[in-house]
């Protein structure tokens, strides 16, 4: 059993635990027992160690480490307690194996400095790759899905950055339409897509776009996405999501319903400079993207649109613009 004693944060050379990290973690070992991939974990060894070739200089051979050696994990200590937990549920997972790059323990100085240099460079992936490369991921499926094959995203879409350059021709980022997935149909970070739900969301977006006249002034390039997006709320992330909030109320609407609040959007004013975002999507002259900017912004798409609105809603937006 490897030993999780807390220390002070000067007495030792790796992170605290976050053990917030590890049931998803051991889920992922557990639901892909087959080809799920770990890196190697990086480890100290605290003792005098023997290591014996295989042929003579073939750098090829067994290492020796005494049964009571005290070994840090300098880098992998998740991975670790991922791999005992998944081996909970299934023990044979315990046949297989995890490379394991082995240091000798030249003292805590030096086993600070390498969790240092160990974690200097390492650079996240952008959730916009992140959900490019993940074909495990339903949601990640679907926002592909849509980027290459729906109006308004196909061409449109940066697949790789998850914040989009000034002068680029895209006007939606991978990881946005994920994540605009999710509200429209009412999602968590975990759950999954059928295909009924694909085709919903493909039919909402394709609908939609014929009802956004600045989008389709981009896409027959009668307008730059540069420009765009220096002058409209509806080509940035905010837009978006709170587009995606208000199609969340559309789907429980009857078709025909539903298709005269889709045409009601056409005549929304996208300005930055409409009053009418002030304090919603624009806060002190700047867009903001955070939830409560967004949910407000989808409240005042309901009321052009002629939305019915909820006594929570009302109340929830009274208190985010009185705070």
């Amino acid at each position: 059993m490897y030993d999780e004693e807390e220390v002070p944060v000067e007495l030792r050379a790796q992170r605290t635990l976050n053990k917030g990290r590890i049931p998803e973690m051991a889920r992922y070992l557990v639901e892909s027992p087959h080809d799920y991939v770990f890196s190697a974990i990086t480890a100290s060894i605290g003792a005098e160690i023997d290591f014996i070739e295989v042929d003579k200089n073939s750098n090829i051979g067994n290492l020796k480490v005494p049964m009571d050696a005290q070994i840090l994990i300098n880098d992998g200590q998740h991975r670790r307690a991922a791999i005992e937990e998944a081996l909970k549920e299934r023990p044979e997972l315990s046949q297989d194996n995890i490379a394991v790059l082995f240091f000798v323990d030249e003292g805590l100085q030096r086993s600070q400095q390498m969790f240092a240099d160990l974690n200097k460079y390492a650079v996240r992936p952008s959730p916009s790759l992140g959900t490019m490369y993940d074909h495990r991921d339903q949601a990640s499926e679907l926002a592909r899905y849509l980027a290459l094959n729906t109006k308004p995203f196909a061409g449109f879409t940066e697949f790789e950055r998850s914040t989009i350059a000034v002068k680029s021709s895209k006007l939606f980022t991978l990881s946005g339409i994920k994540q605009a997935n999710r509200v429209l149909l009412g999602k968590g970070t975990k759950e999954g897509f059928n295909e009924d739900e694909r085709q919903v969301a493909a039919k909402f977006w394709e609908s939609l776009n014929i009802y956004m006249p600045e989008w389709i002034q981009v896409q027959n390039k009668q307008l730059s996405a540069a420009e765009f997006r220096q002058e409209y709320i509806s080509a940035h992330g905010i837009g978006l999501q709170a587009l995606a909030l208000v199609g969340k109320s559309l789907l429980t609407l009857s078709d025909s319903e539903k298709q005269k609040k889709l045409k009601l959007i056409a005549n929304i004013n996208w300005l930055k400079s409409n009053p009418a975002w002030t304090h919603r999507a624009m806060q002190h002259g700047r867009l903001s993207k955070a939830m409560s900017n967004i949910f407000l912004t989808s409240m005042q798409i309901k009321r052009e649109i002629g939305l019915p609105l909820s006594k929570e809603d009302v109340q929830k937006e009274n208190e985010y613009l009185s705070a």
